[in-house]
């Protein structure tokens, strides 16, 4: 009977091999938005194949977000992979203090070979044991604090701490760094920024083309006057009432994806001034390209365009310090059937062709185009303060409202006006009637939103509130 077992067993293991031999072990990976199988395979180094071998899949069509996949390859690795968007004041150091990951695994996992390609709105994976949640309880060391010093203040000892945080000795933390103590989400504000700043964050990542960034930041004193660029435009700060304050800023549509510098600088009263630097990630808007437009030549001729951009730009160019709107911005179609009906989206490439000439624009759509004829009702989105009324050539009878804090709606080809300059304006207040005057192929309602002088996709501002 003994020998009829064992020569069963054996057989058994030939006709069905052991599932754990056919599928290959290792950490989870949680499938996020936007995520292809030829994405997370050229991600972590493995090809598409052996993905679908080690989790045993067979049309990679069905890929969804918050799926999870085991990734084959990453000997020594367990858990899961999550995904960590940077944000200002991010480092290596800090995430693996945190989270208790080496920073050479941290390198390895997300390829990268040098600090500084830590990029805010960037996705760094970092591996998580099941049940682990990572350090919560942080700190900022104090001019000429020992070690000791800080265990005492953190209710902890000196071995714990140099553990945690990879010290040789009390001299190796400096001050500004950030160090985790064990415990709760207690402890002294820590954010890798110089001391005017206690705290930076962009809560609008990833920041796309033709996307509105916003950045709030909360300053060491409410004396400090806070400045910066990102990109190449100076942001403007405003208080949210609880000693923190936001800047808003619109990404050009046309801004080639890639890195770019975003600085934060903070001036106390006696002229003084500490920055932080730190690059930060613009995607793609994805936009479509519309059939190529002929116009006529006049409208595209720069001879009468650029003095039109110029005179909208000076306008549209200061910030206002009053913000007149509160929650989400609503339709200007808000009174007709057709508020739900575009006939171009912001952001499209487009080629104007002037008729009977040589004359070629390239361009893009700098607003959204909402379906509907001549003498339909245009609202206004938002409350504000008419800045300008009146004709242009390409935008046709034009009217532009001052939102305040640097934001500003524009209504272009109007048929007929029903506000003038300095009125304050409610939102869904009739404010002009549709038309087809300026550059146009037929009546329609075009909607152009500025932030701090850039043109931004409107309808962001219909789905979530800003700031």
């Amino acid at each position: 009977m003994r020998k009829f077992l064992l020569l069963f067993l054996a057989l058994t293991l030939m006709v069905f091999p052991q599932h754990a031999a056919a599928q290959a072990a290792g950490p989870v990976y949680i499938v996020q938005p936007g995520d292809t199988l030829s994405s997370i395979a050229a991600r972590f180094n493995v090809t598409v194949e052996e993905l679908i071998a080690a989790n045993g899949t067979t049309d990679p069509n069905l890929l969804a977000a918050g799926q999870q996949l085991i990734i084959p390859g990453l000997e020594g690795v367990t858990g899961i992979l999550n995904t960590k968007v940077i944000n200002f004041g991010d480092s290596f150091r800090a995430i693996s203090r945190q989270t208790q990951v080496p920073v050479a695994l941290l390198q390895k996992l997300n390829r990268l070979v040098s600090p500084t390609e830590l990029y805010i709105g960037a996705s760094l994976i970092v591996p998580q044991d099941e049940g682990e949640t990572g350090l919560t309880a942080h700190f900022t060391p104090q001019p000429g604090e020992t070690l000791l010093e800080m265990a005492v203040r953190q209710n902890s000892d000196v071995w714990t701490l140099a553990s945690l945080n990879a010290l040789t000795g009390g001299w190796s933390a400096l001050p500004g760094d950030v160090l985790y103590a064990p415990g709760g989400a207690g402890g002294q504000s820590a954010s890798g920024l110089p001391p005017a700043f206690v705290s930076a964050e962009v809560t609008t990542l990833p920041v796309k083309q033709g996307g509105t960034a916003v950045i709030v930041v909360e300053p060491a004193r409410q004396d400090i006057v806070l400045g910066g660029i990102l990109v190449d435009m100076p942001l403007h700060f405003f208080p949210l009432g609880d000693g923190r304050q936001v800047a808003l800023q619109g990404v050009h549509a046309l801004l080639e994806p890639g890195v770019y510098p975003l600085r934060l600088d903070a001036t106390f009263p006696d002229a003084s001034v500490q920055s932080f630097e730190q690059n930060i990630l613009v995607v793609s808007g994805n936009y479509l390209t519309d059939p190529d437009l002929y116009v006529p030549a006049e409208t595209i001729d720069p001879v009468n365009t650029a003095p039109e951009q110029n005179q909208v730009v000076s306008i549209v160019s200061g910030a206002t310090p009053q913000r007149f709107w509160q929650g989400p911005f609503t339709t200007p179609a808000s009174l007709y059937a057709e508020s739900t009906y575009f006939t171009s989206r912001f952001g499209s490439r487009r080629l104007y062709i002037g008729q009977g000439t040589d004359l070629k624009i390239q361009s893009f759509h700098t607003g959204v185009d909402f379906g509907g004829g001549t003498g339909l009702p245009i609202t206004a989105p938002a409350p504000g303060v008419v800045v300008f009324t009146g004709p242009l050539t390409v935008r046709g009878n034009a009217t532009i409202i001052d939102h305040g804090w640097g934001v500003y709606s524009g209504f272009w080809h109007q048929s007929e006006f029903k506000v003038q300059v300095g009125d304050v304006v409610e939102q869904g207040q009739i404010i002009g009637l549709v038309g087809g005057t300026g550059r146009v192929t037929g009546a329609h309602l075009h909607w152009e939103l500025w932030v701090n002088g850039v043109q931004v996709e409107p309808l962001d501002w219909l789905n979530r509130q800003y700031p």
